[in-house]
């Protein structure tokens, strides 16, 4: 490929400049379209996290900058000079357009490996070119030597978390993106079978009366460290809508297997979820159900 040390560092400290911001948006994303550890985006648990990935990024922003480099900024540079030197036009315009192709590409690998879909993770993928291609051309202009280019690297990095963060509150704060707001369901609604991993099966009859199959349930000892730090039984129970606080599920068993369980709600109106943190409030395990159809 031609590729010498320089331009690979050049390359893998402009591509690292996007993934701190990258990282929050998908950070708020999660955080904003659900709420299993029910402690919002921006709380003191969320801001201290993020505190600790930024403590390591500069351990993994140069690894992750080089693979990213190697796999769509380099070989679309290397085409786009190969094509400008048979045609009319900029490096930069042609680069361009070969890093949205191998985005295309490496959003077809991901259809077949992990079927994410491919109308938006190909816009993603060729947009994670476009700040590379612009950058490298400013970077090459006014930097020389390694410190030269990876401070500009990291102010910029910094400065885009920064935007990234700031933006993320006012849209929330503003209302323009709301943050999540679970369902609210009638017992009507939560009346039939209920099912999770392991074959976990919760089934609430409308009279009232629960049946439980390998379900995760509160144990008897009450300790957050036990591993697993819940209880699984099998039996009949009862169960009831509680709408205290946030809205959900108390199921009691009778016998002597686990204590009453709170099932909060969760999911959208067209695909409910039930859910319960078991442990450590920190770490829970999240033992999550959903609606048989």
């Amino acid at each position: 490929m031609g590729w010498g040390n320089r331009r690979l560092n050049e390359a893998a400290a402009v591509c690292a400049v996007q993934f701190p911001a990258i990282g929050l948006v998908w950070w708020i994303s999660g955080q904003l379209g659900d709420d299993y550890d029910y402690g919002g985006a921006y709380g003191v648990f969320a801001v201290f996290a993020l505190a600790c990935l930024l403590a390591v990024a500069p351990l993994v922003l140069p690894v992750l900058g080089l693979a990213h480099a190697v796999v769509q900024v380099l070989p679309a540079q290397t085409l786009a000079r190969r094509a400008a030197r048979r045609t009319r036009g900029p490096v930069w315009a042609w680069q361009l357009c070969f890093t949205a192709v191998l985005g295309a590409a490496w959003a077809a690998v991901a259809v077949l490996l992990w079927d994410w879909p491919f109308t938006t993770t190909a816009p993603l993928f060729a947009a994670l070119g476009v700040l590379p291609v612009l950058g490298l051309g400013w970077l090459r202009r006014r930097t020389r030597g390694f410190w030269g280019v990876w401070l500009p690297s990291l102010f910029a990095s910094v400065g885009l978390f920064l935007l990234t963060f700031l933006g993320g509150v006012l849209a929330t704060v503003t209302g323009l993106v709301e943050e999540y707001e679970p369902p609210v369901l009638s017992a009507g609604q939560l009346t039939g079978v209920w099912r999770g991993d392991e074959g976990a099966i919760l089934h609430l009859r409308p009279d009232g009366r629960a049946e439980l199959t390998a379900l995760p349930t509160e144990s008897e000892s009450g300790d957050w460290y036990a591993e697993p730090p819940f209880t699984v039984c099998d039996g009949t129970g009862s169960w009831a809508l509680r709408r205290e606080g946030r809205d959900g599920v108390v199921v009691r068993l009778d016998g002597g297997c686990g204590q009453e369980t709170y099932w909060r709600i969760g999911g959208t109106e067209t695909d409910p979820e039930l859910f319960v943190p078991f442990g450590d409030p920190d770490a829970p395990d999240v033992r999550i159900l959903t609606k048989a159809p």
